[in-house]
């Protein structure tokens, strides 16, 4: 059976490191909120939402009104994920298209996907956790006026997915989307789960 297994969806609609981290603003708690959601909206890790408020004695337990002091991530993209973006970029120039541009906060994106299809032990553009790939990007935040993803399991390389994406018409046509202008990566390591998300920013 072909372990390098590769899936498509389109439609228009980091390994984050830190220390002692510098402040990127505030969050007034509201109803329903937890540390965990807030952490989620922000893109940064509970974990550090925690070290930024000492105040904090049970992190379970926080109130309306109350403010959160966010963290400013530091974000950095894992060469094996740059390298898809050069590989993409190298692709299009060559075909007289735009670059695409880098976007950091799309990569989390896709990573957490990444995470998600090997925490969770499925291989779908539909996440149990995050819903679709359109659902999953707003809910993190990210607006966009076309969007599009690619996943695949099992390329041990940059050169080995990019390759096969674009030996596939319905991937192909996402790498060369010309309403794109953003791209963000997720790679996994452990299963080499692979994703890769695109917008067309509004």
């Amino acid at each position: 059976m072909n372990r390098k297994i590769l899936k498509i969806i389109a439609g228009t609609q980091l390994i984050t490191l830190l220390s002692t981290p510098a402040l990127a603003g505030s969050h007034i708690v509201k109803k329903g909120d937890t540390l965990w959601k807030i952490s989620n909206k922000y893109s940064v890790s509970m974990k550090s939402v925690i070290d930024a408020n000492e105040d904090i004695q049970d992190p379970s337990v926080i109130y309306p009104g109350q403010i959160i002091k966010i963290p400013e991530p530091v974000r950095t993209v894992s060469d094996y994920e740059q390298e898809v973006v050069d590989l993409v970029n190298e692709i299009r120039t060559q075909r007289g298209l735009k670059k695409l541009t880098l976007d950091e906060k799309l990569s989390e994106v896709a990573r957490k996907k990444s995470e998600d299809m090997k925490e969770n032990h499925y291989f779908d553009h539909q996440s149990p956790t995050y819903g679709s790939p359109f659902d999953m990007m707003r809910k993190f935040g990210i607006s966009y006026r076309s969007a599009a993803e690619n996943i695949a399991k099992g390329q041990k390389t940059p050169q080995a997915v990019v390759n096969a994406w674009m030996s596939s018409a319905g991937h192909r046509k996402n790498i060369l989307g010309e309403s794109y202008t953003h791209i963000g990566v997720g790679h996994v390591q452990s299963g080499n789960y692979w994703t890769q998300m695109f917008i067309g920013k509004k």
